[in-house]
């Protein structure tokens, strides 16, 4: 018989405790959420969740000079972020909370590439 991973099984007795504690107490609107195949008992959440790090990142690059970010770095950002988007509409289940991160991703990449753009004009212009 397969033994299960003890992982496996300290995240089978956390999505125990949830359900009887956690949504008794969510309002009817939350409910349908928590056992959706892209809610919080599965990976398609957790993982979108924890990349809001790199939105949160490149947020905080907005503070850096242009002259310090690296284009290859916000190029990557803007890619990825565009394609992953898309891709999220593609898959099933639909991840729009995937998607919205992705959408971001982007978003942030795109603003640093424009900052790093407008630095560079300004430089070599002469200004």
């Amino acid at each position: 018989m397969h033994k299960p991973h003890p992982l496996s099984t300290i995240y089978r007795l956390l999505c125990n405790v949830g359900d009887r504690v956690v949504y008794p107490i969510l309002p009817a609107f939350a409910k349908p959420a928590w056992n959706h195949n892209a809610g919080p008992k599965t990976v398609f959440f957790w993982a979108p969740t924890i990349k809001w790090a790199l939105v949160g990142a490149g947020l905080a690059d907005l503070g850096r000079p242009a002259q310090k970010l690296s284009p290859a770095q916000n190029v990557a950002l803007f890619a990825t972020g565009s394609i992953w988007t898309r891709y999220c509409f593609m898959i099933h289940p639909v991840n729009v909370y995937l998607a919205s991160v992705n959408f971001f991703v982007m978003l942030t990449g795109l603003a640093q590439l424009c900052r790093i753009a407008h630095y560079r004009f300004i430089l070599f212009k002469g200004l």
